[in-house]
């Protein structure tokens, strides 16, 4: 039996097509034409023998076998990155802080720390998850080498924005037990503690639309949020990333609820000029962003 090898060129235009919901969105992100992606995935499709795809509707959909192919090829993506970075930075050692908004620390960080680590284990990582404000204080004092945090218009020396992603209100799974608006009692709301961007968001935007609200729950941690929002005790508001499966983002203009803004990321060094470390660390957050990115989201 010939030995199938697949090309990794093309897994990783399937990766992201899937990725980022759309081929043609996938060909804008890797500088293809669509028709050139189309050419790979019918390659795939023809190295793995079987059909990857369905038609959904308008769309596509993947098989069982797509399924299954999607799971290893990140796994040969992933590999293949992280020998790449071995043999260009096998040298590196010492070690490097870096902090995270809570939103980022289930869905980013393992992934950042595991290819990380694998890739260069002389290095130590230390990493903090906290507030917006926290972090920015810890990066400008030099307590942190890198920082993910949100835009607060706070400009820093050493930043980048990264991405811009838009903040979405966010209910239970459950739709009879989401508030809607009406001219009854003002809207409840589950936030964070105060300051909080995305408190005030909320705040402002139900302000311009004349709709009442009410502090229904506030909590010190992201976690109690969820719990509050999963319960029903009240709408919050965040970004797409990071949500558990007990919430769901409402969609835009559902349930009479006003249009939110975009919020920045950005990324914020110590320094300007990072040591290797740092700066190898900061490449691998950055990718791991683009493969993160829900929809709606720009790069910056």
């Amino acid at each position: 039996m010939r030995r199938t090898i697949f090309d990794l060129d093309v897994l990783r235009t399937f990766t992201t097509g899937v990725d980022l919901g759309s081929f043609a969105r996938a060909a804008d992100r890797l500088g293809r034409s669509t028709s050139a992606v189309s050419a790979q995935l019918k390659k795939l499709e023809q190295q793995a023998g079987t059909p990857i795809f369905q038609k959904s509707g308008r769309g596509l959909a993947l098989t069982d076998a797509g399924e299954t192919m999607l799971a290893y090829a990140r796994r040969l993506l992933d590999l293949n990155d992280e020998a790449a970075s071995a043999i260009h930075g096998i040298e590196l050692e010492g070690w490097v802080r870096l902090g995270l908004q809570e939103d980022f620390g289930e869905t980013l960080l393992p992934r950042i720390l595991g290819q990380f680590a694998r890739a260069h284990p002389k290095v130590r990582i230390e990493a903090r998850v906290a507030r917006n404000s926290e972090l920015l204080e810890r990066v400008t004092s030099g307590r942190l080498d890198l920082a993910l945090a949100w835009n607060n218009s706070v400009l820093l020396p050493n930043s980048e924005r990264v991405m811009e992603i838009p903040m979405s209100w966010v209910g239970p799974v459950n739709p009879d037990m989401v508030w809607r608006i009406s001219g009854g009692e003002p809207l409840p709301l589950a936030a964070l503690e105060a300051p909080c961007l995305m408190r005030t968001a909320a705040i402002n935007a139900l302000d311009r639309a004349g709709i009442a609200w009410r502090l229904a729950f506030i909590s010190p941690s992201l976690g109690g949020l969820w719990a509050a929002t999963a319960a029903g005790l009240g709408l919050t508001i965040r970004t797409p990333i990071g949500l558990p499966g007990t919430v769901r983002a409402i969609m835009p203009g559902e349930n009479g609820l006003p249009v939110l803004p975009i919020l920045g990321l950005d990324l914020h060094r110590a320094d300007a000029e990072p040591s290797p470390v740092t700066a190898r660390l900061a490449s691998i957050i950055l990718q791991a962003l683009q493969d993160l990115s829900p929809m709606g989201a720009k790069a910056a």
